[in-house]
């Protein structure tokens, strides 16, 4: 999401982890009756991680509700993080609930998604914490002091996403903590316990997708016959537009069995139609995408249907070497 992590790591790796209890974390919250006796935290999850939190028939959701007391909320199925293709789980409640649920909810996570059969050592993972950006400095402290405070304690390594200026009306940043399962807990406890002490942060609780939806920037259109842009006044509606997609890209924007075609259908209310094979604009070997609707209508639908075109023409990341 833009320029790299402001981030600190732990120095000593290969250190015990805090014994501390995790759901007593230091320094210890103010009195409750300065603050609000709720509070509320809000992550990512993939479809996938998603569709496991919920259960079948919604069985396990309500299980871990019923369990830490907590109140555990998603986004839509294409209500995703803007810049991403995660939803967002929002769990309310006390502190402990919070903590208790979110604790549920990791622990399935990486037992389902992380834990390799045979392996020795403790399987790690990492959960994206959404924060507002003003209240990031709370866990940033002066001079990095707190969160540098936080993985020490914690043994967990966390890091804090620059401010995303790419979407209008975007407030919130990321606060990724990687570690064990104990070495999360630990350090959300220590998060969630710094931010419910900012009257700012706990009466700004909202829906779990507080976004306008949907909620896309349009990018820029990139060269090589990855997307190009045409006027057009042949349909039936004045608010049209036609783009060029290269053949070999046209199955990534309509995906399998036109599933990605369908949701940006649904998601932008325009409506889409792609030229047959062989049908390209003329002077070019692009196949045709014509979008018809209200102009926000076409923004939307334009900008998904770039974005699918640009992750496809993206070479793949390199492979880095962890020690």
């Amino acid at each position: 999401m833009g320029s790299a992590d402001v981030g600190y790591a732990s120095s000593n790796d290969g250190a015990q982890p805090a014994q501390s209890s995790p759901h007593k974390p230091q320094p210890s919250p103010p009195p409750a009756s300065d603050y609000p006796d709720t509070t509320y935290l809000r992550f990512l999850a993939s479809n996938a991680e998603a569709g496991s939190i919920i259960g079948k028939g919604g069985s396990t959701i309500s299980d871990f509700q019923s369990r830490s007391n907590a109140r555990i909320q998603l986004s839509r199925n294409y209500e995703y993080f803007p810049g991403t293709s995660d939803r967002i789980i929002m769990v309310s409640g006390t502190i402990d609930e919070v903590l208790d649920a979110v604790e549920l909810i990791l622990t399935k996570l990486l037992n389902e998604f992380y834990a390799e059969d045979g392996e020795e050592a403790e399987p790690r993972s990492k959960v994206r914490l959404i924060v507002p950006n003003g209240s990031c400095g709370g866990i940033i402290g002066k001079g990095g002091s707190m969160i540098k405070s936080f993985i020490e304690d914690s043994q967990a390594n966390i890091k804090i996403s620059p401010q995303d200026n790419n979407y209008i009306g975007m407030n919130d940043r990321l606060v990724t903590v990687a570690g064990t399962l104990q070495q999360q807990v630990q350090a959300t406890s220590l998060i969630l316990s710094r931010l419910s002490e900012d009257l700012y942060y706990v009466q700004s609780v909202g829906p779990p997708f507080p976004y306008a939806a949907p909620f896309y920037s349009v990018p820029n259109y990139g060269p090589n016959g990855a997307g190009k842009k045409f006027q057009n006044n042949k349909e039936d509606m004045s608010n049209s537009v036609t783009l060029g997609v290269a053949d070999e890209h046209i199955g990534i924007v309509v995906g399998r069995s036109g599933r990605n075609i369908t949701e940006i259908s649904q998601i932008s209310g325009a409506r889409i139609k792609i030229s047959e094979r062989g049908d390209f604009i003329n002077g070019t070997s692009d196949r045709k995408v014509t979008i018809t609707g209200s102009q926000r209508a076409i923004n939307v639908a334009e900008a998904m249907i770039m974005h699918k075109v640009a992750s496809a023409s993206s070479p793949p990341p390199a492979a880095t070497t962890e020690n």
